[in-house]
């Protein structure tokens, strides 16, 4: 089925004219396209919001993460602790600059790394604790926290999904030393493509503005000086263009009314979804604020019944999809790495996910459809 067949897609973006008219402000400009004012108003204002002392943008979250290794300063024979129940980015983070990254197990309730597992696998070599904000719904970070600091490792929130998402009043991506978030399609704000990091540590965001823009020292932008610029180290064009930007910023200034939907729409789906049997919906842990960046729930047979459920929605032209595949079993990892890792959570929660369409205009007739065709294959009245 093609992406514009679908009766009700996985995602879709939220947008609105204060979006069009912030980049058609910065394309009639006439300059300013690659570097310009909308790109430090959107790492001000993310700052800001998040409350970090410092927030920048790049062209991706995989670029960020890769930026942020190369900041941290890790390389050849170090190990960077990631869970294998993520997009592959996080575990590829680790090979750009050489290091190993080593899998940990879930635990079941927020789907995050275990700390207990966490600790299990800290070596001599180990350097990062890098979790992951599953969904939308803040992991067990301040317990991560505590593991990271026992051992003296530095701690790299991977926050892509959970942009908003808190945990006792504080924002996830703010526990770690660093944190990234991505602002790609589906994310809880988008600009098409986008990333960013926050840090409370002004040397090393001082050496990510080096990174991502050719390891060149800058005083102003490159385009608006004849003054020659030292290139002081190795670097990427990891920038994120002005006219990305001006869709970050105008996404940033709605994210709460966003998130608001998103979570109006989760409350719907819950309790649409409730009492049936061989389906499990998620959870809030206490303290926390999911933002719902997915709508995930669980088939507790698994497996075959989880697939079977997949196809019954697909050919209702129900769009779902199974976020995520364990890294340690693709291609890349066990056959050509020769990964050989034990993650029972992991592998058992992956056969039992499916990620159902979430997005903030999704209409509650819409979820009425969804959750009445789940109801269907389980054979529950309405």
């Amino acid at each position: 089925m093609g992406t514009t067949d679908w009766r009700v897609p996985l995602f879709k973006i939220y947008w609105d004219s204060d979006d069009v008219d912030s980049v058609r402000e910065a394309v009639e400009a006439g300059r300013d396209w690659a570097i310009g004012p909308n790109v430090e108003r959107f790492e001000r204002q993310l700052a800001e919001y998040v409350g970090a002392p410092h927030a920048l943008s790049f062209n991706s979250g995989t670029s960020a993460l890769h930026a942020l290794m190369i900041a941290h300063g890790i390389g050849p024979g170090d190990e960077v602790i990631v869970p294998s129940f993520t997009f592959i980015s996080t575990a590829n983070a680790p090979l750009f600059v050489g290091a190993r990254p080593v899998f940990a197990d879930i635990e079941e309730q927020t789907r995050g790394l275990d700390p207990s597992d966490v600790r299990s696998r800290i070596t001599d070599s180990t350097k990062v604790v890098m979790p992951v904000h599953y969904g939308g719904c803040p992991c067990r970070i301040e317990e991560l926290r505590q593991v990271a600091d026992e051992h003296g490792l530095l701690l790299v929130e991977d926050a892509a999904e959970s942009l908003g998402a808190t945990l006792e009043g504080r924002h996830t991506g703010t526990f770690g030393d660093t944190g990234m978030y991505s602002l790609c399609g589906p994310k809880v704000i988008t600009s098409g493509e986008g990333g960013a990091v926050v840090t409370a540590s002004r040397d090393i965001f001082e050496h990510l503005r080096l990174i991502r823009s050719h390891g060149r020292r800058e005083a102003t932008s490159y385009f608006d000086t004849p003054d020659r610029q030292e290139y002081v180290e190795v670097g990427y064009n990891f920038r994120m263009s002005n006219i990305t930007a001006a869709l970050a910023v105008t996404q940033l200034q709605k994210i709460e009314k966003m998130i608001s939907m998103r979570r109006e729409k989760a409350g719907i789906y819950d309790a649409r979804l409730a009492g049936i049997e061989g389906l499990r919906t998620g959870s809030e842990p206490a303290g926390s604020r999911h933002v719902y960046q997915m709508y995930t729930v669980e088939v507790t047979d698994g497996g075959d019944v989880r697939d079977r459920l997949a196809s019954h929605l697909n050919s209702e032209g129900i769009m779902t999809k199974n976020y995520f595949e364990p890294v340690h079993r693709t291609v890349l990892f066990k056959e050509k790495l020769a990964y050989d890792t034990d993650l029972p959570v992991t592998e058992a929660v992956s056969s039992r996910v499916l990620t159902l369409p979430m997005y903030p205009g999704l209409s509650e007739g819409e979820i009425d459809f969804i959750c009445s065709k789940v109801r269907d294959f389980f054979g529950v009245d309405a």
